[in-house]
């Protein structure tokens, strides 16, 4: 499902218009964007849990020439799905 599909999903199943489901959106994914850049970590009981892992540099190789390289270590933003949201999508559990 595309944001556009997702926006006329809420939409309907909340009684709101198209555009300000849009705009839900939007705050939602910038909110999670911008505590997530500041280090923060957000747990949406039941829903999930958002997490960055830290994976540190290494050498790598690049795979046509065989060469080496370093690859600086960076940040992983990582999803860890809740109970609520796994019993949703498996309801035969």
């Amino acid at each position: 499902m595309h944001k556009e599909e997702f926006s006329k999903h809420i939409a309907l199943l909340h009684n709101i218009t198209q555009k300000d489901a849009h705009d839900v959106i939007d705050i939602f994914t910038s909110s999670v964007i911008d505590a997530m850049k500041q280090g923060k970590e957000i747990s949406l009981v039941g829903f999930g849990h958002f997490t960055i892992g830290k994976i540190p540099a290494r050498t790598g190789r690049n795979p046509r020439t065989g060469a080496t390289l370093n690859i600086p270590a960076y940040n992983q933003p990582k999803f860890k799905v809740g109970q609520k949201l796994k019993d949703a999508v498996n309801p035969s559990r």
